[in-house]
């Protein structure tokens, strides 16, 4: 991925108390489907990317072994003001700050394609001890409901950092052989409960939204405002936001 795309999955930084307030968090569902195949016993889990630790805190609420390890400042500084029981480390996918074969899952949320993945998969390969596994996951309004689809095209012209997941889809190119084999993909679905400003609060802290001018976000977070409170929000604006989390995994090979 070229330079300029990784600095853009940097922007976060500039809205991480937002980003950590209004970001959905991952279901417990999804996160036991990229544990899956761990084993038993205590395992020593990666959160890669951790950003301000909505990962985390899930990780370590089942008493795993966690290292988080996030590249912004801001972002991390978040993490581990809100975030105990987990080692957070400053780093990034391209440089690891832990030894070969240390933890047995490295777990990405939101994250995965904002890494240059021709350096961070042989470097995540490295951390990860044999039968290893790699997850990543990425939470998105479900796309098979037609006023999620509707309500996600009014942000569509926004989009155009490539390799933004929005829209929660998947990086274009996932990691392979010879680092990594059974690699599978699979979804959860779920209700998130929210409101009309939670919402424009939520997408205000996508790439899209931070890379776009005042006016542009304004005329989109309008259309949205005035979307959901005719559409599906009740007179106290507030709805259910059907959600999709894609989980995609493979093993160390």
């Amino acid at each position: 991925m070229p330079d300029d795309e990784v600095d853009h999955g940097r922007t976060f930084g500039a809205v991480a108390p937002a980003y950590d307030d209004h970001r959905p968090s991952y279901p417990d569902a999804g996160v036991d489907l990229a544990l899956a195949g761990t084993g038993p016993g205590r395992v020593r889990v990666l959160d890669l990317g951790a950003g301000t630790g909505k990962p985390t805190r899930s990780l370590v609420a089942r008493g795993l072994d966690v290292v988080a390890v996030e590249p912004d400042p801001e972002m991390l500084a978040v993490l581990r003001a809100r975030t105990s029981g987990a080692d957070a480390r400053a780093g990034s996918a391209e440089t690891i700050p832990l030894p070969d074969g240390d933890v047995d899952a490295v777990v990405v949320g939101q994250a995965l394609h904002w890494f240059d993945l021709d350096r961070a998969v042989p470097e995540i390969a490295r951390v990860l001890r044999p039968g290893g596994v790699l997850a990543g996951l990425w939470n998105s309004g479900d796309p098979d409901v037609g006023w999620v689809r509707e309500l996600g095209e009014m942000g569509e012209r926004g989009r155009r950092v490539p390799g933004n997941a929005a829209g929660g889809g998947t990086p274009p190119r996932m990691p392979g052989e010879p680092w990594f084999t059974d690699a599978h993909q699979e979804q959860v679905t779920w209700p998130r409960a929210t409101g009309v400003e939670e919402h424009v609060a939520d997408i205000a802290t996508r790439s899209w939204a931070l890379l776009s001018t005042p006016d542009e976000r304004d005329s989109v977070f309008a259309a949205v405002r005035g979307f959901l409170r005719e559409r599906v929000a009740d007179a106290d604006g507030r709805f259910t936001m059907p959600m999709r989390t894609i989980v995609w995994r493979a093993r160390r090979a």
